[in-house]
């Protein structure tokens, strides 16, 4: 059954408000997948707070144009799209589609969206390997506690062997 003309222009709508809203986006190639394989996928971005939806090209050309978006809709004509649209972090969707991407081969990433801007396949792919927000945030707070945690160890060195030569000398005296 065909689409109208009136529900094309809302999905048009509601894919450019998508775009926008989104802090990163991720364009794949399902070809080749089955339905449960989407689903999989669909799923593991869904715990993840992130939505994959599938959209002919025609319309996804109209909604990228339609948010401003600067996408060579063209690339993207001969592989049939599915985009994974991530709100709140800047990695999560790269991560979980190309880990997915890893295990099922006709899953392919063919773009994405960062910010606001075009990205290609190779730079959705580098953003995926990189470390997580919590990660990143973890080593920094680390690397700022390390000097302290540090000086607190030799400090306490300092202590221990304070120690052991007033113990030697209590020893000393009592022979």
């Amino acid at each position: 059954m065909a689409i109208t003309k009136k529900k094309k222009e809302e999905l048009v709508e509601t894919f450019a408000e998508r775009l926008e809203k989104s802090k990163a986006a991720v364009f794949t190639d399902y070809k080749g997948l089955t339905v449960e394989e989407i689903n999989e996928v669909r799923n593991n971005l869904r715990d993840q707070g992130i939505e994959f939806k599938v959209i002919k090209n025609t319309l996804f050309g109209l909604a990228v144009k339609k948010a401003n978006i600067d996408v060579d809709a063209k690339e993207l004509a001969n592989h049939p799209v599915a985009v994974a649209f991530g709100y709140d972090d800047e990695v999560a969707p790269a991560k979980v589609v190309f880990n997915f991407a890893k295990d099922h081969e006709q899953l392919e990433i063919i773009g994405g969206i960062l910010e606001g801007k075009s990205i290609d396949a190779q730079s959705v792919k580098s953003l995926a390997q990189m470390p997580s927000r919590e990660e990143m945030i973890a080593k920094m707070i680390g690397s700022m506690n390390a000097p302290m945690s540090n000086f607190v160890g030799v400090m306490h060195a300092n202590l221990r062997n304070v120690v052991g030569v007033l113990n030697a000398i209590k020893e000393q005296k009592e022979a």
